[in-house]
């Protein structure tokens, strides 16, 4: 069983950053895929990027690239999200997620409670 706990939303203005963190617990985190997702109000759950076991390949979504970037720390069972460049579009409750499927893989069996984000335009 993996638990997922997201820390670092808040608010902030356009242009600026935030640093979203995600705790993890469970024997096997170290070769779980691990991604972020955000949901804004009113519109479904999108991906914003994941991250492979080793941290060696990543993925983004189109709006978030060279913006955002995804990390993870398999010494701390920590993965992160940095995110820069914010937009008042980047509005939404982030949530982290794992899954011990491989890269090839899209699915997310494994959620946090979310953070909220807000962006101040």
């Amino acid at each position: 069983q993996v638990q997922l706990v997201e820390s670092g939303g808040g608010l902030v203005q356009a242009g600026g950053s935030l640093r979203l963190s995600c705790a993890a617990s469970g024997r096997t985190f170290t070769t779980y895929r691990k991604g972020w997702f955000r949901q804004a109000t009113g519109r479904e759950r999108e991906f914003v990027a994941d991250i492979s076991s080793s941290g060696g390949r990543t993925r983004y979504a189109d709006s978030v690239k060279g913006r955002f970037t995804i990390s993870r720390d398999n010494a701390k069972n920590m993965i992160y999200l940095q995110m820069n460049s914010l937009k008042h579009e980047d509005t939404a409750v982030y949530y982290c997620a794992a899954d011990p499927s491989g890269w090839g893989s899209r699915l997310y069996n494994y959620w946090g409670q979310g953070t909220q984000v807000t962006v101040s335009s």
